[in-house]
């Protein structure tokens, strides 16, 4: 049984090989975020601090589109899903940040956990045929491909660094602090 930790995170295997660390703490990590937005209003998810732009919303929102965008486009190669799909990002491409405003807590929420949900699953079927060293199928320009060992660690860092931006304005928002 995975310990829980006083804010509800599951806590990151102390002995594990090394897919159970690197996806303990991804999991560890996007339950931070999840725990710094639990209970806001849209009031709450909207509050920007100094000039930022910065919003929670606008990191549950693009938090589902980097989950969607390495988990499914990288690394299966899927064509983008609703709502990426019918978005120009050349002509908007902080559409997920922008947005966010018009959508209600909930939608947000929800997006973003159909995109954690998604991403678990595609990476359980990688696992289940191959290992961290797997490729994606997508490819930069150069023609290399990030390995599946790559794609979590970058995850890890790509939560860990908007955790620290939603530490502060959850704190911002209504005083709630920790870790």
């Amino acid at each position: 049984m995975t310990p829980i930790d006083a804010f509800g995170r599951p806590e990151p295997p102390l002995d594990g090989d090394e897919v159970g660390t690197l996806v303990g703490f991804l999991d560890y990590q996007r339950a931070t975020l999840e725990w710094k937005c639990h209970g806001l209003d849209s009031d709450g998810l909207n509050a920007r601090v100094g000039m930022s732009t910065m919003t929670l919303g606008g990191l549950l929102k693009h938090m589902a589109l980097v989950e969607s965008s390495w988990f499914s486009r990288w690394l299966h190669g899927h064509e983008r899903v609703a709502p990426w799909d019918a978005i120009d990002w050349e002509a908007e491409p902080n559409w997920e940040w922008e947005s966010s405003v018009n959508d209600s807590p909930d939608e947000l929420r929800n997006l973003w956990l159909a995109s954690v949900e998604e991403s678990r699953h595609l990476l359980a079927q990688s696992l289940s045929v191959g290992g961290l060293d797997q490729r994606s199928v997508r490819t930069w320009p150069s023609g290399e491909a990030p390995s599946l060992r790559w794609i979590l660690c970058h995850m890890i860092e790509e939560y860990a660094r908007h955790n620290g931006h939603a530490d502060l304005l959850r704190e911002f928002v209504d005083g709630e602090t920790g870790e």
